[in-house]
């Protein structure tokens, strides 16, 4: 019979003292490598800290949230510091974002009405808002009356809240927008 020869295994680690000094190079080379490769991604970026990209003005600018949402009930008035932001109503509807908006007094021009109050949605058909100017969604509306456009303008329709989210305005005010965009359509 032939004897199976089994080779044995030897290790370079033969001490305590070899196994810990391996273990610690591994960890020191590992944070090394990771220290040298941010280094070389950041490519030593200095910032200096009296730059006017660091001004407190810069900074704020920068830091600035780009709007806020306000909810509150329906038919209040549009708080002044939601200027320029979207106004949820309790419904679910958006309101006018353009802030409060002034009545035109005296004549009510359907124009800057429309353009304060009514735009935003009625620009680009948000929510299913019938486009300026566009006939085809007009014409079964008009066909039903100037009085019912004027109800629900001034009353609210759907997701369009009562006088579009701007509650200070007239009914004047509101007819006037609405003969403003009738006359578009036509």
């Amino acid at each position: 019979m032939a004897e199976i020869h089994i080779e044995e295994h030897s290790s370079p680690i033969k001490t305590p003292q070899q196994l810990i000094v391996v273990v610690v190079l591994s960890f020191l080379v590992t944070v090394l490598g990771i220290v040298m490769i941010a280094e070389l991604v950041t490519g030593g970026l200095k910032i200096d800290p009296k730059s006017s990209a660091m001004s407190e003005d810069a900074v704020a600018r920068r830091l600035k949230p780009v709007g806020e949402v306000v909810i509150e009930e329906a038919g209040a008035p549009v708080p002044a510091t939601a200027a320029k932001s979207a106004v949820v109503a309790a419904g679910g509807a958006v309101q006018s974002a353009a802030g409060p908006v002034k009545s035109a007094g005296g004549a009510a021009d359907g124009n800057k009405t429309y353009a304060a109050a009514c735009a935003m949605c009625h620009a680009a058909g948000v929510a299913g808002a019938p486009k300026a100017g566009d006939k085809a969604a007009w014409k079964p509306r008009i066909a039903r009356g100037k009085d019912v456009l004027y109800t629900s303008a001034i009353k609210g329709k759907n997701l369009m809240p009562p006088k579009g989210g701007a509650a200070s305005l007239s009914d004047a005010d509101i007819k006037a927008a609405v003969d403003y965009l009738v006359g578009l359509a036509k």
